[in-house]
């Protein structure tokens, strides 16, 4: 997926989840954040960070902050992208796990959840698309707030696969220092036990590195999943 043309800048605070104030050059403007988990270890004052102009005339914010550069390169802050890499790798034919889907439905209403997506096949497949930003040395944890959110979609999924149909929940890892993924236990030990509950029972775990080469962000390798 290519990023459109963005302005650098410098992270000066955050107001709340969905608004950070930023240094453009010689003048402090208001970005919109499109991401809001806690950020903590990227948003730090002083960060680099790249901004896109808004497209939407009359929306309050004129910049939306879409990356952070941490040690190990640029970080997407973007909420938004990990369902869109996932849908244009499906659609690429990129994933073999996913070999032979070429039709399917996003935000599918699926027991008390809207699922992002319900992929064709035989037999039928839910997907639930998570982004992960948080690494500690090499392993990206997710998440990095409490959800109880996540965890309900963990119970739709694993319920899903006992009624015989192929359930999976995709961890789109958009941080470059990631080599493996683990659920994140000491923030969220109900999403952790979550997962280990639903990949017991037949629930796939599926990790995949999206990394921001130039302007381009892809989803590409698979890592492990580490569920103990």
């Amino acid at each position: 997926m290519m990023i459109g043309e963005w302005s650098d800048g410098f992270f000066l605070g955050r107001p709340n989840r969905f608004l950070a104030q930023v240094r453009l050059g010689r003048e402090k403007v208001q970005a919109h954040l499109p991401d809001p988990g806690r950020l903590t270890e990227l948003l730090v004052p002083g960060a680099k960070v790249r901004l896109l102009p808004s497209s939407r005339e009359g929306r309050r914010t004129a910049w939306t902050l879409i990356g952070v550069e941490c040690p190990a390169g640029w970080v997407n802050v973007d909420s938004r992208l990990p369902n869109q890499l996932f849908e244009e790798a499906l659609r690429e034919g990129r994933l073999p796990e996913f070999s032979g889907v070429s039709e399917w439905r996003r935000e599918y209403r699926y027991g008390g959840s809207v699922i992002d997506f319900l992929l064709a096949g035989d037999p039928p497949c839910l997907a639930e698309v998570k982004g992960c930003t948080l690494v500690v040395g090499e392993t990206a944890l997710f998440p990095d707030a409490p959800t109880s959110r996540g965890t309900r979609h963990l119970g739709e999924l694993e319920a899903a696969r006992a009624r015989g149909m192929r359930s999976c929940v995709v961890f789109v890892v958009k941080h470059p220092a990631a080599r493996e993924f683990r659920a994140n236990r000491d923030t969220d030990p109900l999403f952790a036990e979550a997962l280990a509950s639903a990949t017991a029972a037949g629930v796939e775990a599926l990790a995949y590195l999206a990394a921001w080469r130039g302007r381009e962000i892809r989803l590409g390798e698979r890592m492990p999943v580490r569920t103990g």
